[in-house]
């Protein structure tokens, strides 16, 4: 089991691929991604049961399924530093032919990828279709979820039919494209609404390592007892970064080459840059 140490530094590397990637093709959604670095190396390193050895079905192992598809870039830095394919394919991202578009495809056959996302709102759905296969197969595998926080609904189904093999995470950095969810529209007290649908809730610093680990392996410990599990996930968009963090407008553009050098600059090499 590593140490949360060593997952910081995981972290590290994964946000400096980030900012490359995004400033390489000058076309990406940084902000996000750079959010929710430590959920998914918590996720990938430590918590979840997974095969590199990839295949569609995913029987007998936990499943993932980011419905905000935009953060792209933390989901293919992780899965490439996981092992699932080169870190050098990092390089091609949202290039011609490559199968690490902008929003994650099926298409391209990338491994740890089974379902396109992106459209926003839909990914609760296809996590529940997938946890409702699992429950008809008597697999006591868990599935999880990375949503925005801009993008909830169907929130009632998994409570109703007792999904209590499914941890979902929403994604709190109070941002959307527009602007602050509060501006654009106030979320009200999202601990109440889940509860009130029937959910297990629990609420974690997402850029602290050791409680975005703690919280994870808790809401695991939940599982099974009647009531499907939301993580409610404050983290900074833009984090580690300091002219991206707490800004919406990061949300979608990439880094000139001056801004590169400079977030580079604040992001430790940990492993070897692709």
């Amino acid at each position: 089991m590593p140490t949360t140490q060593e997952l910081e530094k995981i972290a590290s590397q994964v946000r400096r691929d980030i900012v490359r990637m995004v400033h390489c093709c000058q076309s990406g959604h940084p902000g996000g991604s750079l959010g929710c670095a430590d959920y998914f190396v918590a996720l990938y390193f430590d918590v979840m049961n997974h095969k590199t050895e990839f295949s569609m079905d995913g029987i007998g192992e936990d499943l993932f399924f980011l419905s905000n598809g935009h953060i792209s870039p933390v989901w293919y830095s992780v899965l490439a530093r996981a092992g699932y394919f080169d870190i050098a394919e990092l390089g091609t991202f949202r290039k011609i032919d490559s199968r690490l578009q902008g929003h994650p495809t099926t298409a391209e056959h990338l491994p740890g990828v089974r379902v396109a996302s992106g459209s926003l709102g839909q990914g609760l759905s296809v996590a529940i279709g997938a946890a409702e296969t699992k429950k008809l197969n008597n697999d006591p595998s868990i599935v999880y979820t990375l949503h925005g926080d801009g993008e909830l609904q169907a929130a009632m189904y998994a409570a109703h039919h007792k999904m209590d093999h499914l941890i979902s995470t929403i994604d709190m950095n109070g941002q959307q494209i527009d602007g602050s969810t509060e501006q654009v529209l106030s979320l009200g007290n999202l601990r109440a609404k889940w509860e009130a649908f029937g959910w297990e809730v629990l609420e974690t610093n997402g850029n602290n390592m050791q409680e975005m680990r703690d919280t994870l392996h808790h809401a695991k410990s939940l599982t099974g007892k009647g009531k499907p599990i939301m993580i409610l996930m404050k983290t900074d968009m833009g984090m580690g970064v300091d002219f991206m963090m707490g800004s919406h407008k990061w949300h979608g553009i990439a880094p000139n080459d001056e801004q590169l050098a400079n977030a580079l600059g604040q992001l430790e090499e940990t492993l070897g840059d692709y």
